[in-house]
């Protein structure tokens, strides 16, 4: 199973930051909830991985995603 995460998750979490940018890019209400499960992903794939350099941006985009979703929200 590890090595399916490894190997193919990337092609998933690849579609979904486009996906997520190009509904960013249209100030799609749910862009940022994409971003927040595309984030999600990224993690199962960084522990998996033992990719641990990708862990401080990880948390970096959680950050920013979740904070443009609510400043979204409000608006």
């Amino acid at each position: 199973m590890k090595e399916a995460i490894i190997g193919y998750l990337p092609f998933l979490l690849s579609a979904i930051t486009i996906w997520m940018t190009l509904l960013a890019g249209n100030k799609h209400p749910r862009a940022w909830l994409v971003g927040l499960v595309g984030q999600a992903l990224w993690l199962i794939w960084i522990l998996a991985a033992g990719a641990w350099g990708l862990l401080p941006m990880n948390v970096a985009l959680w950050v920013v995603y979740a904070r443009n979703h609510f400043r979204w929200a409000r608006t």
